[in-house]
């Protein structure tokens, strides 16, 4: 029996490092406004989510040892710092190269926050709401994703300085690094030996986890995918103004927040693997009708039914993945996050067709990925 009980005091801290970690969502951003500034082709572009998201396939498992030795919550704190200095050295000095390296810093800070903070919110909610939990800090996530293009585009118009964007974000994380490190959280303790490199491992060694981890790798290559994509294709394709064009992934990020809140309320009701298997088919079906959108008004209510479609399928994964395997969530926490690096390799390619053979061709990538994402499901739900 779980004796662990709610503490809104805990859990809100807890819950504002996933604010936090949306800040990785800056790379649609990024890519747009480096295309603009510095003359890129969609190829030297998507450098940008490779440099924040090849970090988690280096770091992921690395972080998850260290956390087994130091703790989640000093790892949560030591991610929220990098992440404030990559969001300050572009803002203070803007070239390609700094650009660059601030999202290397952004994408080491955020891969520490990813892996800690999930292990760290299970340890302060009951674990029968583990997985509204999960989702809700997600609906938390999707604010700040929401937030930025909206926030980037009022500075660069009112102040002409979209960058103003990163120095309030910044700000953010050194509060968000203050009020956790006032927080008194105990800790759930591993027993046995401690975490290795060998032994995560050697937990891709059952189907179950090594499935569900290559289902992470493919659903973050969707997510960075439309995040850096979806800009160009409304103009390019449909033939929308670039402004509208890039507030245009904010209606994704709105479906992202109102599915992860309304997942949050729905999970504690219905059975997690059906909802996974729901949501992947309905991602599948809105990335197909996205890609022949025949206006802008019909590809912008996609954009925010494919946020809303895909928002609770990383919550219901982990959770899911972690319930199997209960006494070894800081390997499988290394693990899922490793995967999150197909937000570097995905749009990469993406990137790449599409400067070959169209943007729509490129898109077509993203539709393989919620294939996979679809097939995963009905094998998860068969096992459950």
């Amino acid at each position: 029996m779980d004796s662990r009980k709610f503490s809104l005091f805990l859990v809100t801290p807890v819950l504002f490092s996933f604010f936090v970690m949306s800040f990785c969502d800056l790379v649609g951003i990024g890519v747009d406004n480096a295309k603009a500034d510095f003359q890129l082709s969609n190829t030297l572009a998507q450098l940008i989510p490779m440099a924040v998201f090849i970090w988690f396939f280096i770091l992921s498992v690395p972080i998850g040892i260290l956390q087994d030795r130091i703790g989640k919550k000093k790892m949560v704190n030591i991610g929220l710092l990098v992440t404030a200095a990559g969001l300050f050295l572009p803002f203070m000095v803007y070239t390609f190269t700094t650009l660059l390296a601030g999202f290397v810093f952004l994408g080491i800070g955020n891969t520490i926050i990813q892996v800690s903070a999930n292990p760290l919110l299970i340890d302060v909610v009951p674990g029968s709401r583990r997985s509204s939990f999960l989702s809700f800090a997600q609906f938390i996530k999707a604010i700040g994703s929401m937030a930025a293009p909206y926030l980037a585009t009022f500075f660069a118009i009112k102040f002409g300085n979209w960058k103003l964007v990163l120095l309030v974000f910044g700000v953010f994380s050194i509060l968000s690094f203050a009020w956790l490190q006032a927080t008194r959280i105990t800790e759930s303790q591993k027993s046995g030996p401690k975490a290795s490199f060998k032994s995560s491992l050697q937990l891709l060694k059952f189907p179950f986890i090594s499935l569900m981890v290559l289902a992470i790798f493919f659903l973050v290559g969707i997510d960075v995918g439309i995040n850096s994509l979806s800009g160009q294709f409304l103009m390019g394709k449909i033939g929308m103004e670039s402004e509208p064009a890039m507030q245009g992934r904010s209606l994704y990020f709105l479906g992202k927040m109102l599915g992860t809140f309304s997942g949050a309320i729905l999970l504690t009701r219905f059975d997690s693997g059906r909802f996974l298997l729901y949501s992947s088919l309905a991602t599948l079906a809105t990335i197909i009708a996205f890609i022949f959108s025949p206006g802008a008004a019909f590809a912008l209510t996609l954009l925010f039914l494919m946020g809303m479609a895909s928002s609770n399928i990383f919550p219901l994964i982990f959770s899911l993945t972690a319930g199997k395997f209960a006494d070894r969530t800081n390997e499988i926490s290394g693990l899922v996050i490793m995967a999150v690096s197909g937000g570097a390799l995905i749009p990469l390619i993406t990137g790449g067709i599409s400067d070959v053979l169209g943007i729509t061709a490129g898109m077509f990538v993203l539709v393989l990925c919620a294939i996979y994402l679809l097939s995963v499901s009905i094998y998860s739900l068969r096992k459950s």
